[in-house]
């Protein structure tokens, strides 16, 4: 339920409905707007009737959120998520750009594509540690070690850093480097992890798993949001469909849905959809056009020699030129890039 107060309601208004909310057992999380204070309700109990709380001094309305999702529904937050991360800013017309390698594979290659990242204008600087590979054969990252290089990458550039997490036991570790935090697709409803990082309160990346619905990816951002802690993007990255010609397919119909039925920023990573380099510059711009609040592209110095996705990485050349063309298509759609 949310409890929608009048433009000329005083804190006593608002104080009283909260201790309402708290003496029946439940919990109030305040959305302060320009205008007007929503107050959204959290309780297992059903005695908080939405007619209880209409006649209160203050009150314009109090309706019952049907939908699973509630903290990360329009319905609740009917303004934009906007945050910034150490000068990037996610939500309210800009566009991030998040690059680097699929995987942390040395000092010298991750330093090299975090200058790369910071030439071209890239605001975010991206590398795998702990890697969820298909097969257990596969390079499966540098651990604690890709994480410290992945940090210490950030700080000569000045980029903050974003890496995923697997496992509830990394998460210490990877909170103490990294400045953003990503779960992958695999671990979207991984919901032992969802709740541990919800304590966290770092920005989160998460990205929409491969068989996953849209409600399903908002239920999962639930999780965090439940924690108390707004700053989580939801990331589009291509899902499992009887398509073969790529990776996975794009779903950019995603982004517009995903900003109609929720306020989080939204991201779309066109490198694990496509698959393949040349497709990734055309689906970039795509999302751009399409309303996508940040970009996740990888990158290497030498793709062919990639330990993990060479086939989708692009060169540094080519991650600058799709830079100035998203620049290009930003800035006709009065966004900034």
């Amino acid at each position: 339920m949310i409890v929608v107060m009048r433009v000329a309601a005083t804190e006593e208004d608002i104080d009283r409905v909260v201790e309402r909310i708290q003496q029946a057992g439940g919990e109030a999380k305040l959305d302060r707007g320009v205008e007007r204070t929503i107050i959204g309700v959290r309780t297992g109990r059903h005695d908080l009737a939405p007619e209880s709380f209409k006649m209160l001094p203050g009150v314009e309305d109090a309706v019952r959120i049907n939908k699973p999702y509630k903290l990360a529904s329009r319905e609740f937050h009917p303004s934009d998520t906007v945050f910034t991360l150490r000068g990037a800013t996610f939500g309210g017309g800009n566009v991030v750009m998040v690059a680097g390698p699929c995987s942390i594979e040395s000092e010298e290659q991750i330093l090299a594509s975090a200058r790369a990242v910071k030439a071209a204008g890239g605001k975010v600087l991206r590398g795998g540690a702990f890697k969820p590979r298909s097969s257990p054969y596969s390079f499966q990252g540098l651990g604690e070690e890709g994480v410290r290089l992945l940090a210490d990458a950030g700080r000569e550039t000045g980029l903050p850093v974003v890496t995923e997490v697997m496992h509830p036991r990394q998460i210490d570790l990877v909170a103490a480097y990294a400045d953003m935090i990503q779960v992958g697709a695999r671990n979207m409803q991984n919901f032992d992890l969802l709740k541990e990082l919800a304590t966290v309160h770092k920005p989160i990346l998460l990205k929409r798993g491969m068989a996953a619905t849209v409600e399903d990816l908002l239920q999962s951002a639930e999780y965090l949001l439940a924690g108390g802690f707004d700053e989580v993007i939801l990331c589009e990255r291509g899902i499992r469909t009887f398509e073969t010609a790529t990776r996975s397919t794009l779903d950019l119909s995603a982004v517009p849905v995903l900003k109609k039925m929720s306020h989080l920023p939204v991201a779309v990573d066109p490198s694990h959809a496509a698959g393949q380099a040349g497709l990734v510059p055309a689906l970039a711009l795509a999302a751009v056009a399409a309303g996508a609040d940040a970009l996740l592209v990888e990158i290497h110095p030498d793709p062919a020699t990639a330990k993990s996705d060479g086939p989708q990485s692009l060169t540094f050349a080519a991650f600058q030129s799709l830079m100035e063309q998203c620049r290009r298509v930003a800035e006709a759609l009065g966004r900034s890039l």
